[in-house]
This record gives C-alpha cells, structure tokens and sequence, in this order.
C-alpha cells in the first residue's frame, strides 16, 4: 500500500563530495562551481562536502551538471555521496520548492558526451519488502541505456553519464513514490586510469 504522504513534492537532498584526482583540484571544482547554475537548489559547502535541497529535479540536475563540468577536463574524476527525500523533521530549504520544474543546466549537460562507471544502493526506510523494491529498480535499470551489473553491497552502472543519472533518478523516483523516506547512496568515476591499464 503507498504511503499518502509520498510524492514529488517533498523536499529532495544530495550531500556529496567532488574528488579530482590532480594537483589542480582546487581550479577543478571552482571551476565546475562556477559552470553550473545552482539558482534554484539550496547550497551549502564547507570542507567535507556540498549539500544540495530542493525539487527533485533540480537537486540531480546539480549534482550531475557539477560532475560532467569537472570530469570534462580529461582529469580522473569521482563523486561519492547520499541522495535522501522523505527525512523525518527536514524542512530547511522550503522556499525552493516554489521553483519551476525546467532544470537550468539540462541543456549544457547534455553537450558533453562522458563515459563513467557508477555503484549505488538504495534503502527504502520502514520497509519490510525493501528487497523487492530494490530488485525492481535493478530491473528497471537494465532499460536505461546503461550496462547493468552486480556488485558486493551495490549495483554498477556503466555508460554515458547523463544516462547513468537519468537511471539513478528514474529509479530513486519510483520507490520514492511508494515510501515515505529514501536514501540512495552513490559513488561515479570518470577518466580513471584503470580503464585503460
């Protein structure tokens, strides 16, 4: 039975931590900052990580905008972090709820053509049948334009960035609708040098 409290219009969160693997690391992420249109998300960095909150939309429209920018300059790229919707008591960043849903950097993003590999897990919170809801998304994934498989605690999603995210949000998307609090844990690489060993 879906949980009536559920839906898209609850507050959306990503807490992340971009990791440049360069000596230019600080130019990196400034620089992707500075590429990325945040407008519409409630931001927040300090010397562990970014959170972002807001619609859904706009919070994996940030988080994959800022991933592409920085991995687009050849460098090894990884981004580690935790989408949640659904946290009990979290209401900070209410009024960016107001916003349109036109994501603001869907048409830069999708200008940049970049190969990744990403593992994330999902845990739907108060769920007896979580397995379930998990494995349905597994399912989902493989038609997504993305390599499916599995791994130790995850699954891995091999293809073309934008794809990736849009697997990553269509399957946060759909258990979201069905429980009240959702987590998705992730972690994305680009340009690793492991991939050409």
């Amino acid at each position: 039975m879906p949980d009536n409290s559920c839906g898209n219009s609850r507050i959306a969160g990503c807490q992340f931590t971009l990791y440049p693997m360069s000596d230019r690391f600080v130019d990196i992420i400034l620089g992707a900052l500075e590429e990325v249109d945040t407008s519409k998300v409630w931001k927040e960095t300090d010397d562990v990580s970014t959170c972002v909150r807001g619609k859904m939309v706009h919070v994996f429209d940030v988080s994959k905008a800022l991933f592409l920018h920085a991995a687009k300059t050849g460098e090894h790229v990884a981004m580690s972090g935790t989408f949640s919707i659904g946290c009990p008591g979290d209401t900070e960043a209410d009024a960016y709820m107001d916003e349109t849903d036109a994501p603001l950097n869907e048409q830069r993003s999708n200008e940049i053509s970049q190969e990744a590999g990403c593992k994330f897990a999902l845990y739907p919170m108060g769920r007896d049948d979580y397995m379930n809801a998990i494995y349905e998304q597994i399912d989902l994934s493989k038609h997504r334009k993305v390599k499916v498989s599995g791994t130790h605690y995850a699954t891995r999603l091999d293809g073309d960035v934008s794809d990736i995210f849009s697997a990553l949000q269509a399957s946060f998307t759909s258990v979201q609708e069905k429980v009240s609090h959702v987590t998705m844990t992730f972690t994305i690489s680009a340009n690793s040098p492991s991939n050409k060993a």
